[in-house]
């Protein structure tokens, strides 16, 4: 149970540091917080653990923790605020792929010790990046539009935690969907059996952080008004 404990404290950890540096630095505290995520989400989901029973990827908490600076951007600034945060982040993770590789390209020097790790690790990004990029930017427009169309319907603060849930669990189901068959195509074809198990252990897992970020959202709601 070590790693489902520490997973459980990961993801509390990551909710409060979003939550303090909106607190400190407000609207773009959580701009910055994005465009961070983003690369660092497309770091961490390179490492696989088992969690709950389950193989699944470091990354999803960092990722999900986009869909809650989203739905705060949404909620206090509007939906066009929103929206441009999407496309910073999106923007942000295409030049992380870009710039590491032309760092890639350069040869090491002879007393270089990390050119090799850099190699293992950046060496995938792209191929992580493509359905990433595609996965991102569908579902994080998606959490937008069905946010701010809940939030027209139902105003009140008493159905926050509703607009919430309900656009980062469907738009993070439309991600998890679009990211797993681009990244897993070749299993996808050939033994979707196995695919179907990764598809639903990979958004359980983003059902569960998108479940614990609601708190966050309350109090995110009471600062900067």
């Amino acid at each position: 149970m070590f790693n489902e404990l520490l997973w459980i404290v990961f993801a509390l950890v990551n909710f409060l540091l979003l939550i303090l540096v909106y607190r400190i630095f407000g609207k773009n505290g959580l701009l910055v917080w994005i465009g961070m995520s983003t690369v660092v989400a497309n770091l961490q989901v390179l490492k696989m653990v088992e969690l709950f029973g389950v193989y699944a990827t470091l990354g999803n908490i960092m990722y999900g923790s986009i869909f809650l600076a989203t739905d705060i951007l949404n909620e206090k600034y509007g939906k066009d605020e929103a929206k441009k945060a999407v496309w910073l982040g999106f923007f942000t993770l295409i030049t992380m792929t870009v710039v590491m590789q032309f760092a890639l390209l350069f040869e090491p020097a002879p007393i270089d010790e990390v050119n090799g790790a850099l190699e293992t690790l950046f060496g995938l990004v792209p191929q992580v990046a493509a359905g990433s990029l595609l996965a991102y930017i569908i579902s994080q427009n998606a959490d937008v539009y069905i946010f701010s169309k809940i939030k027209s319907k139902f105003k009140s603060d008493r159905f926050l935690w509703l607009r919430n849930n309900i656009s980062s669990m469907t738009s993070q189901l439309l991600d998890t969907f679009i990211f797993t068959i681009i990244a897993f195509w070749q299993l996808f074809v050939s033994d979707f059996g196995n695919w179907i198990q990764l598809f639903l252990t990979t958004y359980f897992i983003k059902f569960l952080v998108a479940a614990i970020d609601t708190p966050f959202m309350y109090m995110a709601k009471k600062f900067h008004k």
